[in-house]
């Protein structure tokens, strides 16, 4: 899960994969032993610009299926056969990569080994159920552009992960809770306007005593 390499190292091996399409089963056998770090940061890449439905659904039930095995303390990502014979083509990932690619190698440089305990499983663990919070916020993310905070969130968290950065998961965290906060507050909006619209609030009625009625 901490491996040598950097994650823009692996992402642009992905990138130059030969062949016109890339199977989820092929990005997996490039990730190996990164397969889990990896895996939540291409799940959070997709919500970090304005995305119509399907997309922040789909990432988040996969990131919610990933971080039920990282708080369950699996060592490497299980995905159902017909998930992994999914594909898409080649050039969309590369396209979405090298879009990244400057954004990753600035995050790069300014990142480095800090807070190790994050790196024992007991906090992995608690990192795993901070990430399924998150999955379910993009499932109830408001529409376009409520997934961002949480898109750009688990991105730093895949990428603290990946870089051994402490400071970089922590930040993420932060940012998720904002986002959480953000949208599931929007959530409540709604539900309180639809539920005035249906029930009302009964202020419109007038209270009338049942001596004054008509007889």
């Amino acid at each position: 899960m901490f491996p040598e390499a950097r994650i823009s190292a692996v992402l642009s091996s992905l990138a130059g994969h030969a062949g016109d399409r890339l199977t989820v089963a092929d990005i997996v056998a490039v990730l190996r032993d990164r397969a889990f770090a990896i895996l939540i940061v291409l799940l959070g890449l997709p919500n970090c610009l304005p995305m119509p439905p399907p997309i922040p659904l789909v990432c988040g039930l996969l990131l919610l299926l990933v971080a039920v095995q990282i708080a369950a303390g699996q060592e490497s990502p299980w995905l159902p056969q017909r998930l992994l014979r999914q594909s898409v083509p080649q050039e969309a990932v590369t396209r979405a990569v090298l879009r990244a690619m400057p954004v990753l190698k600035r995050l790069e440089l300014l990142s480095r080994p800090r807070f190790a305990f994050l790196e024992t499983p007991l906090a992995l663990r608690l990192i795993g159920f901070l990430l399924l919070s998150l999955a379910l916020g993009l499932l109830v993310a408001a529409p376009v552009i409520g997934q961002i905070p949480i898109g750009v969130a688990v991105c730093l968290v895949g990428l603290g992960l990946v870089e051994r950065d402490g400071v970089v998961v922590l930040v993420g965290i932060v940012l998720g809770a904002v986002g959480l906060a953000a949208n599931f507050g929007f959530a409540y909006a709604i539900f309180s306007l639809v539920e005035h619209l249906v029930w009302g609030d009964g202020a419109s009625l007038p209270n009338v005593h049942p001596d004054a009625m008509p007889r």
